[in-house]
């Protein structure tokens, strides 16, 4: 479940529209406490499941179904069918946002099986969308250094904090999330061997290490420009804050990722995200020669097949090689 992600436009149901039983909610209740409780979900993560699962209720309402115990495989199916061609009245899903729906459904049919509510799970055998394969977007080294260069542009302690943020964000990996979720403790700045611990999806954390021109950026920051940020505040661990004194929020970091990259004046500056710097670090290191599993480790993530989509190769970097080693290519 993607958990940075927007809210996908969706029209509520009409008012004459049937509702939920009783049953139903109670289930869903109970499984978004799960996910909270036991798997720690973070509240956006917990919020996209809301929305996809209250739909799917509503998709379960329309077609008679009270209990969860009763649901069956063509339910399922005819929902996957609905939230693609917005048969229900609703939003059409892209490939990628059904496919994150479905995923939620097939959860919560598994957790009421353990929990006894059902004695079969109907959304077993249901598949996904398939994806397309696409390259994370990634920026060249050079755009990268102009990014980084544009967010500290300016006088007062609000530059130094935009830079010290994106150089950190591209010489670690970490997600946007994860950099403004940042306190000063979890830094290690010591020359030679800086280090940060970024607490990922699911809890879990994970030590990487932080280049010379972060560590720089970043002291730079936390000396001359932090203590005059927070003392706006009434006291906070983190290490980005705003100018309120308070932690820096998330879409707070986007809007400085993306008012550089127009400062910058790089292509496509309008469609830079928060994950740009991210695939950038990624896509830097294996071209680089880093090992896979290596960036996979940096990246936090759980399996390295989320890795290896930075391994695909453009069809440029294949004209280029091809060009240079095939013995009659020119």
């Amino acid at each position: 479940m993607p958990g940075a992600e927007l809210l996908d436009p969706d029209p509520a149901p009409t008012a004459d529209a049937p509702q939920p039983a009783p049953a139903l909610t109670s289930a869903l209740e109970g499984y978004l406490a799960h996910l909270a409780v036991e798997r720690g979900l973070a509240p956006h993560t917990l919020a996209a499941y809301r929305r996809d699962l209250t739909r799917y209720l509503h998709h379960l309402a329309a077609t008679g179904r009270t209990d969860p115990a009763d649901v069956l495989e063509r339910d399922v199916e005819d929902y996957v069918l609905a939230v693609r061609t917005g048969g229900d009245g609703r939003a059409t899903l892209s490939a990628a946002s059904a496919a994150r729906s479905v995923v939620a459904v097939r959860g919560w049919h598994r957790f009421l099986v353990s929990e006894g509510v059902a004695d079969h799970d109907p959304a077993a055998r249901v598949r996904p969308p398939a994806l397309p394969k696409r390259l994370p977007k990634a920026i060249s080294v050079d755009d990268v250094a102009r990014l980084i260069d544009a967010a500290g542009l300016g006088d007062g302690p609000v530059p130094l904090r935009d830079r010290a943020l994106l150089e950190l964000v591209y010489s670690t990996g970490a997600r946007i999330s994860e950099a403004v979720g940042l306190d000063v403790d979890d830094l290690d700045l010591t020359p030679g061997r800086g280090a940060v611990r970024l607490l990922g999806k699911g809890g879990k954390e994970r030590v990487v290490p932080v280049g010379t021109f972060a560590v720089e950026a970043v002291e730079a920051y936390l000396v001359r420009a932090r203590p005059e940020l927070a003392s706006h505040g009434r006291g906070t661990p983190a290490v980005f804050c705003n100018t309120r004194g308070a932690r820096l929020s998330r879409q707070s970091a986007w809007g400085v990722l993306r008012t550089a990259a127009e400062r910058a004046g790089l292509p496509g500056a309008e469609h830079v995200s928060p994950h740009t710097l991210r695939h950038s670090f990624a896509t830097h290191l294996l071209a680089g020669g880093a090992d896979v599993r290596v960036v996979q480790e940096l990246l936090g993530h759980a399996s390295v097949t989320t890795t290896q989509i930075y391994t695909m190769v453009t069809p440029d970097t294949l004209r280029e090689v091809y060009a240079a080693a095939h013995p009659r290519a020119r």
